[in-house]
């Protein structure tokens, strides 16, 4: 996912190394803080793989500055990735959260609609945090307070983004 979030912040502008980094960590910083040395071969990979170019400019008080910019495969492959991600980046919620943060750069709605369905359909399969058998448990099955709240707090967000998944679709003619 770092290199998806790279793609879309560059996608919107060219960046230095160090906006970057705090862009990505506004984002995921919260459940995956963004270092150095995981950032900047990242950087280096999609640059050898020709998804972006990184020119020198001078700096303002010190050093000269890497600029990033995405050339026009690195434009294409992030359309790519966000009309076919991974099964995992429709199930698994941070991940979800990057590709939603720059689903905005697919130009087709009927595309763009294609991806908020697959993750509608993870969200109407029953499923818990915990489980009696095959069957999953709603936190009116446990005895557990903590369990209890981590399940309401679960059902409240998935009730928020089905509600919204279903209006966006509306919206785009899906």
């Amino acid at each position: 996912m770092l290199e998806l979030a790279i793609l879309g912040f560059l996608y919107e502008s060219p960046l230095h190394g160090y906006e970057l980094r705090k862009r990505i960590t506004a984002l995921t910083g919260h459940v995956r803080p963004v270092a150095e040395s995981t950032l900047y071969p990242a950087i280096k990979r999609l640059e050898r793989g020709g998804l972006l170019t990184r020119t020198t400019e001078p700096g303002t008080v010190a050093a000269p500055r890497h600029v990033l910019s995405l050339t026009d495969e690195g434009r294409r492959d992030l359309r790519r990735r966000l009309a076919e991600p991974a099964q995992r980046d429709i199930t698994d919620e941070n991940r979800w959260f990057t590709v939603l943060a720059f689903l905005r750069h697919l130009d087709d709605a009927g595309a763009q609609a294609a991806v908020l369905r697959r993750r509608l359909a993870f969200l109407e399969e029953p499923a818990s945090f915990f489980y009696d058998g095959d069957r999953p448990l709603a936190a009116e099955d446990l005895d557990d307070p903590f369990r209890q709240g981590l399940l309401t707090i679960a059902r409240a967000t998935s009730r928020a983004e089905l509600g919204w998944l279903r209006a966006t679709l509306t919206s785009l003619g899906g």
